[in-house]
């Protein structure tokens, strides 16, 4: 079964954060896959990644200049959300970078380091068309 969401990260460093999500969305039991690629060392990589993605939501996670949500954006119409990390700057570098993106660029951002907000945010997108995220959603909420 293909994915519902897409994790993309910068760097395997980025790794707890990803784990975060993961961990939320095989709770909610919402397919997903892994990527790790640089949108400053590997440009090319992420580019086919997104363009080859059956997912419907990306999650991108990633610190410091944090360009890899933007650029993922850039290159396609699916809701992207974004990760920053807390590299530097306890994070407020990665989070800046990821919320003020260009008009016509846009890009959800959620709190340094919750990689668990991006996998619920992700599902609630889901859950507007799939009533079975919904159900499990509101199954979450209650505990």
């Amino acid at each position: 079964m293909p994915e519902k969401i897409l994790i993309v990260a910068g760097s395997k460093s980025d790794g707890e954060i990803v784990k975060k999500v993961e961990e939320t969305l095989k709770e909610l039991g919402i397919e997903y896959k892994v990527e790790y690629a640089s949108a400053h060392r590997e440009p090319e990589k992420v580019e086919k990644i997104v363009k080859t993605t059956f997912a419907d939501v990306i999650i991108a996670v990633a610190g410091l200049s944090a360009a890899l949500p933007g650029f993922i954006a850039s290159k396609t119409h699916l809701p992207v959300i974004g990760v920053p990390v807390s590299a530097k700057l306890m994070g407020l570098d990665a989070l800046l970078s990821i919320a003020q993106m260009p008009p016509g660029v846009p890009v959800a951002t959620v709190g340094i380091d919750n990689g668990k907000n991006a996998a619920l945010l992700a599902a609630r997108i889901l859950a507007v068309s799939d009533k079975k995220i919904e159900k499990k959603l509101l199954g979450y909420g209650k505990k």
